[in-house]
């Protein structure tokens, strides 16, 4: 899986390091485990907000499902058939975190798969 990061800008928010990083590579391994052959990411800023996507060229992620797949143990009918799928804790634990830090997460699609998107406050300059 090849894994493009070009579109990583400048953006900062107050939060857990350590936190923040274990969500980034939870949704990281979700996109990787679930793309065919690549996975891309890009980060900046929307106005007040930070914003990081993760897009996978993968199966994707049906609307009905898109809700749950943030259940703790919870994962998508095509994930459950693979082998090397995970034990439905990795999205749970990056909406935990990331709601942790005043943020949100969600799904869509992507022009080939899933696109991942994670809200978070950005850090104002003068505060």
């Amino acid at each position: 899986v090849i894994v493009d990061a070009r579109q990583v800008g400048a953006a900062q928010t107050m939060g857990d390091a350590a936190a923040l990083g274990r969500a980034v590579r939870n949704l990281l391994d979700n996109a990787e485990r679930h793309a065919t052959r690549a996975v891309t990411v890009a980060v900046g800023e929307e106005g007040p907000t930070i914003r990081i996507v993760v897009t996978d060229d993968g199966p994707g992620v049906a609307v009905a499902d898109r809700e749950r797949i943030f259940e703790r143990f919870s994962r998508a009918d095509d994930a459950r058939a693979r082998n090397d799928g995970g034990r439905g804790l990795g999205l749970a634990i990056v909406r935990d975190i990331v709601a942790a830090h005043g943020g949100s997460i969600g799904v869509t699609d992507s022009a080939n798969g899933a696109a991942f998107t994670i809200d978070l406050p950005g850090l104002r300059p003068d505060a």
